[in-house]
């Protein structure tokens, strides 16, 4: 990331998100997964990989798990 986008990136105003009882959940589950207590490490994480992977299908490309042991590949659902 260049230093212009992250200045633009930076100057975005603070969101607030309401999120349901399930999404509070998963995301408590995954703070602990990850060993953090900000759930923007997690948010951020996560949003981060949804947009490779909506960039990646928009180029026709595929995101996934590959496992080397069975060579098998699963792509990520968008």
């Amino acid at each position: 990331m260049d230093a212009d986008t992250r200045r633009t990136l930076e100057s975005l105003p603070t969101v607030h998100v309401e999120v349901n009882g399930q999404a509070a959940a998963l995301l408590v589950k995954l703070m602990g997964d990850l060993k953090t207590e900000e759930p923007m490490a997690v948010l951020t994480r996560a949003l981060g990989l949804l947009e490779q992977a909506v960039a990646a299908k928009g180029r026709g490309q595929r995101i996934g798990l590959y496992d080397p042991g069975t060579q098998r590949f699963v792509d990520l659902v968008i």
